[in-house]
């Protein structure tokens, strides 16, 4: 046996051509995958580290514009609700300034209707005293006559005569006789007749 083992070649070691032609094919092969495989690959990776990192940065500064566009949104809404509040404070304003502007003309109207009317009732007063008092005069010029038992038709001594009573009847009027005694007075015409 050991001679059969010493003429047959050991399988664990091939021969010496075959590692040489495999050599060669190895480099080949390497030099075929350094020259056009590996710069392939290369290339394929760089681009898509690019695309990736190109995403990336894509993808940030849409982020910061997206960023951007919230805070400008919220700057405009911040300053549209300032914007509302500032009209809703000026409309308040223009109504409470509507309101009183209408007060003041509901008061100056009031006051002119008041005065209007304060005017009318001394104008009818005034009319009524007068048409009261020439009324008086004439059934006082009668009465008077009766009484002093004399005719008191002289128109001057008639005017005289009830002037004299429409005074001593105002000055009852305000709280006191004529002749500055309480009570009732009677009244003597001029002439004690």
């Amino acid at each position: 046996m050991s001679i059969l083992a010493a003429e047959s070649p050991n399988p664990l070691i091939p021969p010496v051509g075959e590692i040489i032609i495999g050599l060669i094919a190895f480099a080949i092969v390497l030099l075929v995958m350094f020259k056009f495989v590996a710069p392939r690959f290369e290339q394929v990776f760089r681009a898509r580290r690019e695309a990736i990192e190109g995403g990336i940065e894509r993808a940030e500064a849409m982020q910061a514009e997206a960023k951007a566009a919230l805070e400008q949104y919220r700057a405009q809404l911040a300053e549209a609700r300032t914007e509302a509040a500032q009209i809703r404070d000026q409309a308040r304003a223009e109504g409470q300034q509507i309101l009183e502007e209408l007060r003041t003309q509901a008061q100056e109207e009031s006051a002119r209707i008041v005065a209007r009317g304060e005017e009318q009732l001394a104008a009818s007063r005034q009319s009524v005293v007068n048409e009261l008092r020439g009324q008086i005069g004439a059934l006082a010029v009668t009465l008077a006559g009766r009484v002093v038992g004399e005719s008191l038709e002289d128109e001057a001594r008639r005017r005289g005569t009830v002037d004299r009573f429409l005074d001593q009847l105002d000055g009852m009027a305000a709280g006191g006789s004529p002749d500055g005694r309480t009570g009732s007075s009677v009244y003597a015409p001029e002439g004690g007749r």
